[in-house]
């Protein structure tokens, strides 16, 4: 059981045994909760929950970007990954971008286009592990894209910053955008190009004929082999346009690269602690950072601590620190790379590696040697950039990327089985709509370095290594908790902070996601321009005077966030019979149902 609380929290934590569904909007949620309860399980309404994202959350993410999935088929008796990364076209190489003078991956337009990987890991997991038919879960998303939604505060600032690049340089997204001038939040809007490419999918999938499977599988072809991959083939093959480097440029996506790609299933990286299993991506994902905190956070004995106090808060944001340097020098797509991930998450390396935490701020960035190898950074980590964009600001404006651009989900039915994922990429801000497609693509390729002979190198049908990383813990071979983030390189730091706020010290799920949260900058981010910020912690303020003066004196550099800003946490949990719910308040969008 786990305790409902007897203190204030924003939201109840939710408790039932029917189903529950927590997301980043509450249509979303919603939508889920309907798939459950017309007889779907957790993975039909996650499906259903992450193609309403794709619709009323377009300054987050779209059908252009990509999906990590950890699920438990109760059926199976298992924890399974979908991969959900779409990799890089077969002409992306380094030299490819020496050939046009650049030294870093650009952030927006074309050139960072990898293969779109959300739509098809969705219809993997409905074919894999759901029950019910395509219609059934992609009726929700088509009816708000045809009839409108409300548009959030954060969609009409997201394209109100982008609406003069829009004009300028990207027409395609000004027509579906600016139709009418920004869209005023909570007035209703409607992507019809959208409605109709996810009707004409429908239509196609069911000219299959009645069987299930099939149904699914027309639906992939005609994305990634059919009208939708004609269309992005075509737009590509001419379009020359605008990015954050100030000049246009083509794409190196190519309609077969789409034809190429099929999502898969692999089995999850663990970490154990507090005698939880706790299931993450591969290193082809930043998920493994999570295992490598918790297994440096072992021996500080954080129980003696106070949750949200100064010692707690730099013992944490020191390990992250030293984690965070591993992902930079050691975390690569593994089918191309070699990634010494077992050494990385072994309790010998936390050993010594626990001994670089001292009592002050380390303004080093000191990847580990996980079983004696010479760490290699990047270039753009070896020479961190410590200053913002100073190139052409309308431009910049169009590859602005704030913490919280992505979306998260988790699902939990009577069945058993469990579902967490997060969605991302194909923002609207990211690159121009496709013509006559209602969405744009993605632009993840901007996490490869260019920097030669790394496991994150730039290199065609690799996987970038990705900051989406929703997280599944186990409890005696059950699943437990699900749950994530949006937020980037924050991702595996607020989801930690409230792991730790329910499994160390026994908060709610409520009331971890309520409790203040803090980040740190010190490495180097994943988005461009890539930089880096040397000893800066981000606390909201709630965390009170004494902990941010107690920091400052241990020589972190704190910036105090407003009271409710960091992170987005949803999750969900299994428990003695019950299932549980909680989401968060931050963005006051984000909900959970379940009865």
């Amino acid at each position: 059981m786990i305790p409902q609380g007897s203190t204030f929290t924003t939201r109840p934590q939710l408790a039932g045994t029917f189903g529950m569904v927590a997301s980043t909007h509450w249509l979303a949620s919603a939508a889920g909760m309907a798939v459950l309860e017309k007889g779907g399980n957790a993975f039909d309404a996650a499906v259903a929950t992450g193609l309403v994202l794709q619709v009323v959350e377009p300054h987050l993410n779209g059908p252009g970007g990509e999906v990590p999935v950890i699920g438990y088929d109760a059926g199976e008796g298992a924890v399974f990954v979908l991969d959900g990364q779409g990799p890089a076209p077969a002409a992306a190489t380094p030299q490819a971008f020496g050939q046009l003078g650049l030294d870093l991956v650009p952030g927006s337009g074309l050139l960072a286009a990898c293969v779109p990987a959300a739509f098809g890991t969705w219809l993997l997991l409905l074919a894999a592990h759901g029950r019910l038919r395509l219609r059934d879960v992609m009726e929700y998303a088509i009816g708000y894209a045809r009839d409108g939604y409300p548009v959030l505060p954060g969609i009409s600032a997201g394209i109100a910053s982008v609406a003069a690049a829009f004009r300028d340089h990207w027409p395609t997204s000004a027509e579906l955008y600016l139709a009418a001038g920004v869209p005023v939040a909570g007035t209703r809007f409607a992507n019809p190009l959208l409605a109709g490419t996810y009707q004409r999918i429908l239509a196609e999938a069911e000219a299959a004929g009645p069987d299930r499977e099939a149904q699914i599988e027309a639906a992939r072809r005609a994305f990634y082999d059919g009208f939708v991959a004609d269309a992005i083939g075509a737009y590509l093959a001419r379009a020359e346009v605008m990015d954050v480097t100030g000049e246009p440029h083509r794409a190196l996506l190519a309609a077969d690269d789409l034809a190429r790609w099929r999502p898969s299933s692999e089995p999850p990286a663990t970490a154990g602690y507090a005698g939880l299993t706790v299931c993450k991506t591969g290193p082809w994902g930043q998920g493994p950072v999570f295992g490598q905190q918790l297994a440096l956070l072992a021996g500080f004995g954080l129980a003696t601590m106070a949750p949200g106090g100064t010692d707690y808060i730099h013992t944490v944001v020191e390990c992250a620190k030293l984690a965070f340097a591993d992902r930079e020098a050691w975390y690569g797509d593994p089918r191309q790379a070699d990634v010494p991930l077992a050494a990385l998450l072994s309790a010998g390396y936390a050993d010594q590696r626990r001994r670089l935490v001292g009592d002050q701020a380390s303004p080093d960035l000191r990847p580990g040697s996980p079983d004696g190898r010479t760490p290699r950074l990047p270039g753009y980590a070896a020479s961190a950039v410590t200053g913002g964009w100073t190139g052409e600001p309308v431009i910049a404006l169009a590859a602005t990327r704030h913490p919280g651009d992505t979306c998260h989900l988790d699902v939990a039915d009577r069945f058993g089985n469990v579902v967490t994922a997060t969605p991302s990429g194909g923002w609207l801000q990211s690159s121009p709509v496709i013509p006559g497609l209602g969405f744009c693509l993605g632009t993840r390729a901007q996490m490869f370095t260019l920097t030669p002979g790394l496991p994150n190198t730039l290199a065609p049908g690799k996987r970038p290594r990705t900051t989406l990383s929703p997280t599944l813990a186990l409890r005696g071979g059950e699943p437990y908790l699900a749950f994530g983030s949006p937020g980037g390189d924050q991702q595996d730091q607020w989801t930690l902070g409230f792991f730790l706020n329910h499994v160390q010290y026994g908060m709610n799920l409520q009331e971890a996601i309520d409790a203040p949260a803090f980040h740190t900058r010190h490495f180097p981010s994943s988005f461009y321009p890539r930089e880096s910020f040397p000893l800066a912690v981000h606390v909201e303020e709630r965390v009170g005077r004494d902990v941010i003066a107690g920091l400052a004196r241990r020589g972190h550099q704190v910036t105090v966030a407003p009271a409710w800003s960091l992170g987005r946490v949803s999750a969900v949990a299994r428990a003695d019979g019950l299932l549980y719910a909680a989401a968060n308040p931050r963005g006051m969008q984000g909900y959970a149902v379940g009865r």
